[in-house]
C-alpha cells in the first residue's frame, strides 16, 4: 500500500505511468524524502512489469550502462510494456543524450516502455533535460517532508517538527539525540556534499563550501552579506566564489539565500542574502542543544521558528509553487514576500503575542502593491496550521 502522507504524489505518478506512454517522468528532490521508496511502492501496485536501477555507487558509470539497463527493460517490456527506473541518472555523464537517443529509439519503433527517472540535484538533472529532451518529459518534484506528514507518519507534536524538521528516515532515531544527530551530519549532510555537490561540480575550495553551508545553518533567517560572511569565514575568497557555493548547496536542497525584493529585478541580484535552511534538522544537527535546552533558549528558538515558516515557503518555492524573497528597508522589514503570478503576499512570523499589523508589513504595503497580509504566530495564525496546509492555501485569494 502507498502510505497516506505521500498519496497524492503517488497517485499522480501512479496515474502518467497508466497512460498510453507519451512522457519520461522525473522525479527529483533532495536525500532522504522518500524517492526511492514512492516509486518502489507506485511500482508495487501496478500492472507491469518494472526494472529499478541505480547509478548511484561510489565510481561514476558510463552511458553503456544506461544502455545496457534499457535494453533489459526492453525485453520485460515486449508488446504489453514495461517500466524502467533509473535512479541518480545526473551522476553519469552525457546521460541526457544517452537517454533521448533510446527514448527516440523507442518512439520511432512504438515500443510501449515507461521510463522513470530519479535525481537529487534537481538543478543539475535540470540542466540535462532542457540541454537533451526538451518536450520528452514530466516532472514530479518532492521535497522535504512538512509538519503534516511527519505528524500522520511518526504521531510528532509541533515541537518535534522544529527541532528535528522534516527527514523521515532520521524521525526513528529522535529518542537517541547523539544518534539522531550523528545520522544527520553523516548520512545526509555529508552524503550529500560528498556525492551530490564535489562530485558533480567544480569546487576549488571545497573546504570554503562546507564552512558556508556552517554558517548558513548557524545564521538561518538572518540577512547577511557576502562581505560579511567572508570575514565570518576568515577567507581570503571572492563573493562571486561564495554566491556560486550557495547555489551549488541550494541546488542539492540543503540551504538557500533568499534575494531582497524589489521592483528592479538587478536590485533583486544584487541584494545581499537572507540565509534559509530547507529542513530545520540541518541547524538542530550542527547546534549543542538538546530540545529541551533550545526550546528554553527563546532566541534561538525564535530563529528555529522563522526557520520553519521559511523552509516551508522555501521547499514551495522550490517545487514552481511561487517565488520567495524577504523585503528590508532601512528599520523597517518583512520577514517573507511571497509571488505567486501577479499576487503579492507579506509574511511575518512571531514566536510571541505581537501586534496584529508590524510597522515592517504597513511599510511594505504602503511602498508595493500588496494582494494579502500574513501573521504567523503571536496573535496572528497560529504555527501549527501555517505548517500544517500548504503554501498555496495561504497564497489563495
Amino acid at each position: 500500500m502507498v502510505p497516506p502522507y505521500r498519496r497524492e504524489l503517488a497517485d499522480e505518478l501512479e496515474r502518467r505511468l497508466r497512460e498510453p506512454r507519451r512522457f519520461l517522468q522525473v522525479v527529483t528532490g533532495p536525500r532522504q524524502v522518500g524517492k526511492s521508496t514512492l516509486v518502489q511502492q507506485v511500482l508495487s501496485v501496478i500492472d507491469l512489469p518494472s526494472r529499478y536501477a541505480s547509478a548511484d555507487g561510489p565510481t561514476l558509470q558510463g552511458t553503456a550502462w544506461i544502455s545496457q539497463q534499457w535494453d533489459a527493460a526492453r525485453l520485460e517490456a515486449g508488446t504489453t510494456g514495461a517500466v524502467l527506473v533509473l535512479d541518480e541518472i545526473q551522476k553519469i555523464p552525457g546521460w541526457s543524450d544517452a537517454v533521448k537517443r533510446l527514448w527516440d529509439e523507442d518512439s520511432r519503433s512504438d515500443r510501449p516502455l515507461r521510463v522513470v527517472l530519479l535525481g537529487s540535484a534537481p538543478l543539475l538533472l535540470a540542466h540535462g533535460l532542457a540541454e537533451s529532451l526538451a518536450g520528452r518529459f514530466e516532472l514530479l518534484p518532492l521535497r522535504h517532508w512538512s509538519l503534516r506528514e511527519m505528524r500522520e507518519a511518526f504521531g510528532w507534536t509541533l515541537e518535534q517538527y522544529l527541532y528535528y524538521g522534516g527527514y523521515p528516515g532520521a524521525a526513528p532515531l529522535v529518542h537517541d539525540p547523539s544518534r539522531w544527530r550523528r545520522y544527520v551530519v553523516d548520512s545526509l549532510v555529508e552524503t550529500t556534499i560528498a556525492r551530490d555537490v564535489l562530485l558533480l561540480s567544480r569546487v576549488d575550495k571545497p573546504a570554503l563550501l562546507r564552512r558556508l553551508f556552517d554558517l548558513t545553518c548557524r545564521y538561518s533567517g538572518q540577512v547577511l552579506s557576502y562581505n560579511k560572511m567572508l570575514g565570518q569565514l576568515q577567507d581570503a575568497g571572492n563573493t562571486t566564489t561564495l554566491a556560486h557555493y550557495l547555489d551549488l548547496l541550494d541546488a542539492a536542497g540543503m540551504v538557500t539565500g533568499l534575494q531582497k525584493f524589489a521592483g528592479d529585478v538587478a536590485r533583486r541580484r544584487g541584494s545581499s542574502p537572507k540565509l534559509q535552511v530547507y529542513n530545520t534538522a540541518l541547524m538542530s544537527a550542527l547546534a549543542p542543544w538538546s530540545l529541551e535546552e533550545a526550546r528554553a533558549d527563546h532566541e534561538y528558538w525564535g530563529r528555529l521558528v522563522e526557520s520553519a515558516v521559511g523552509a516551508h515557503l522555501a521547499n514551495a518555492a522550490a517545487s514552481g509553487e511561487c517565488r520567495l524573497y524577504y523585503w528590508r528597508e532601512r528599520q523597517h522589514e518583512v520577514d517573507f514576500v511571497a509571488e505567486s503570478g501577479a499576487r503579492v503576499v507579506a509574511i511575518e512570523v512571531k514566536s510571541t503575542r505581537a501586534p496584529t499589523m508590524h510597522p515592517g508589513t504597513v511599510a511594505f504595503t504602503a511602498a508595493f502593491k500588496t494582494d494579502r497580509t500574513l501573521l504567523v504566530g503571536g496573535d496572528g495564525v497560529s504555527l501549527d496550521a501555517f505548517l500544517s496546509r500548504p503554501v498555496a492555501d495561504w497564497l489563495a485569494s
